[in-house]
């Protein structure tokens, strides 16, 4: 199966396309087959989503499943925790600003 997602314009969540619209869980992605990437052109100029792309992705109990490993950390949404990023001016934390 092929499934189509890219990143909301207004808020740069990763989306997935549902079929009639765009979600942020990949359970609710449809597949687009051979139609994706004229899709991703129309939604791209409808100015919905930035940079669509199609995968490939397999039917899994618990929905679709992206076929890479990539795509497959994208549809856990966001990697990074607030409280652990350094600030860059802080001298305890050995980033020095000159």
């Amino acid at each position: 199966m092929k499934i189509l997602t890219g990143n909301d314009l207004k808020t740069g969540d990763v989306v997935w396309w549902t079929g009639s619209g765009w979600s942020r869980h990949v359970e609710d992605s449809a597949d687009v087959g051979e139609t994706g990437e004229a899709l991703a052109r129309q939604e791209e100029a409808a100015r919905r989503v930035n940079v669509p792309y199609v995968i490939d992705a397999s039917m899994t109990a618990e929905g679709p499943r992206p076929a890479h490993i990539k795509d497959r950390v994208r549809a856990l949404g966001p990697t990074i925790r607030p409280d652990l990023t350094l600030k860059p001016a802080d001298p305890s934390a050995g980033n020095w600003v000159i």
